[in-house]
């Protein structure tokens, strides 16, 4: 009889601990780099938040989309854009207990879209793979130092890829010996179903600003429609190559039309919509956070500044001091 109950009590317990692995997602938040070193009193409110994962993200810069040398690591950047503070970063959130991704991006001057970089000539292509390798396994080996669980290979640069497939398999490939961690690669929303790569990392990441809805202010069930286009492929192409989707960066603005062009961040659409962003965002968790195939992911973005970051006059990404942080605080408390 007791041995009955033993072993019953142990399917209970294992029955609990898979009901407590699915619940775990990656509630992330993208912190972007100042120009200061960061404290306990810029990591509490994402403490407050519930989050689990941030993002440290270092920059490179490009002259423009035709030029191939990167530069980075310079004394003209902030300070959290550099291997020095990036390791500041991360192990400030460490001793905190987060997990952490770093995702090194490249801006290209005037905030031109990274996606369209395509060198025109055979050299400057090699020119160009010589200087992305430097930067990414340069923070590939800061990663492995710091035990870092996540590194992100690149951030949406589809031309690039579509031109120089072989490179990013032997990237991954130098990468690997160097970080011992979980890679992903964070694809735009209309790339990811080519990108070539997926099955040598451990994630599908997604860029995720799908448009959901052309109206002001769509309700939640207006983007929920939205994300019927999407979601059935999402589950597929994961299925399909056996690896689970996180989203590398979600979030839309607080503006009018927030869910039609989710992506764009021009200064003029400034008609601020509290009530467009926590729609749009409330329909994101509610179609994706539970599912199966879907890992989590990383809100964009979030100041360290918490006390001055957003507020009810913002009309950009951020969700601080706004009533969507309200929704996602409880909502990242579920997991």
């Amino acid at each position: 009889m007791k041995c009955f109950i033993i072993i019953g009590l142990m399917v209970l317990l294992s029955s609990c601990d898979i009901t407590s692995n699915a619940n775990k997602k990656i509630n992330g938040v993208s912190f972007v780099a100042s120009r200061d070193s960061i404290n306990n009193r810029h990591i509490k409110p994402v403490l407050e938040l519930h989050a689990n994962y941030v993002a440290i993200m270092p920059f490179g810069f490009i002259r423009n989309l035709e030029h191939p040398r990167i530069t980075y690591n310079s004394n003209r950047q902030w300070f959290g854009e550099t291997k020095e503070g990036v390791e500041q970063y991360v192990n400030a959130f460490k001793a905190k207990q987060f997990r952490v991704m770093v995702k090194p991006q490249i801006w290209v001057s005037r905030g031109e879209f990274t996606g369209k970089i395509k060198m025109n000539s055979e050299e400057a292509w090699k020119e160009l793979e010589e200087t992305y390798s430097k930067f990414i396994l340069d923070f590939a080996k800061v990663a492995e130092e710091a035990k870092v669980e996540l590194f992100c290979i690149g951030t949406e640069l589809e031309t690039f890829i579509d031109h120089r497939p072989e490179f990013w398999f032997e990237l991954i490939k130098h990468i690997r010996k160097i970080y011992s961690g979980k890679l992903t690669y964070a694809a735009n929303w209309n790339e990811y179903n080519r990108t070539p790569f997926w099955y040598a990392l451990d994630y599908i990441g997604i860029d995720a600003y799908f448009p959901v809805s052309d109206l002001l202010t769509p309700t939640v069930e207006d983007c929920k429609q939205g994300w019927i286009n999407y979601k059935a492929d999402l589950e597929m192409f994961s299925e399909n190559l056996k690896k689970p989707i996180l989203f590398t960066e979600f979030g839309y603005r607080s503006v009018d039309y927030a869910g039609k062009r989710p992506w764009e961040s021009d200064r003029q659409m400034n008609n601020v919509n509290l009530e467009a962003q926590l729609n749009a965002t409330q329909a994101l968790f509610e179609t994706c956070w539970d599912e199966d195939w879907f890992a989590g992911g990383f809100l964009w973005k979030w100041h360290h500044k918490h006390e001055t970051s957003g507020g009810n006059e913002n009309f950009m990404f951020t969700p601080q001091n706004k009533p969507v942080e309200v929704f996602i605080k409880d909502w990242y408390a579920r997991y």
